[in-house]
């Protein structure tokens, strides 16, 4: 258990400074087996992923109880309702990365690259808008997802799922990465070449 909670208060820090996640936006959750089953170590609600420390990270089991002190994510059913239909995902990481959001706020689809994993369909998955921490965003987003890595949320952000927590942020910073990529395509090509 501890080493789970060690792996997401690293992480954390590493998406924060990676620029993934700004103020206390964001979320992200690892999986592991526990007495009673699995155990969702998740962070909480209305707190920066920059500074982190071991009694900030809460636990709960799939059915939502909290375990221990603290309170969970304002996303946490959202990341129940995807560990709940995914049984191959141990590690999630929702990120508001300014490129991949910016796609998402916007008519544009965010492109698949080679790079990470094989390429299925020409575009991220992606679904619509519902008020973060709802109900519905919870059911959607695990639907959405499916069988896919990333799920765009639009108007929201991205979520990356992986078996483990490491490459779920590998993902995001990928996916971070083409957004990036793409959007600079589009700006280029939008300039009329005057040389």
């Amino acid at each position: 258990m501890k080493k789970n909670i060690d792996e997401i208060i690293k992480i954390s820090n590493e998406i924060y400074d990676k620029g993934l996640v700004s103020g206390k936006a964001g979320n992200i959750s690892v999986r592991f087996k526990g007495e009673i089953g699995d155990i969702i170590a998740i962070t909480p609600t209305l707190k920066s992923l920059s500074k982190l420390n071991e009694e900030d990270i809460v636990l709960v089991d799939l059915d939502g109880n909290v375990l221990t002190k603290g309170k969970p994510s304002s996303e946490v059913n959202m990341h129940l309702e995807i560990y709940k239909k995914r049984p191959d995902v141990n590690g999630i990481v929702h990120t508001h990365s300014p490129y991949a959001t910016g796609f998402a706020h916007s008519s544009k689809k965010i492109k698949r690259y080679e790079g990470f994993g094989e390429i299925k369909t020409p575009y991220l998955a992606e679904i619509d808008y519902e008020k973060p921490g709802s109900d519905e965003l919870a059911k959607s987003a695990s639907k959405g997802l499916g069988t896919e890595d990333v799920l765009v949320l639009k108007n929201h952000g991205v979520i990356c799922v992986s078996d483990n927590l490491k490459e779920a942020e590998l993902l995001a910073v990928f996916v971070e990465e083409i957004a990036k990529s793409q959007f600079i395509t589009l700006m280029l090509n939008s300039v009329e070449d005057r040389i």
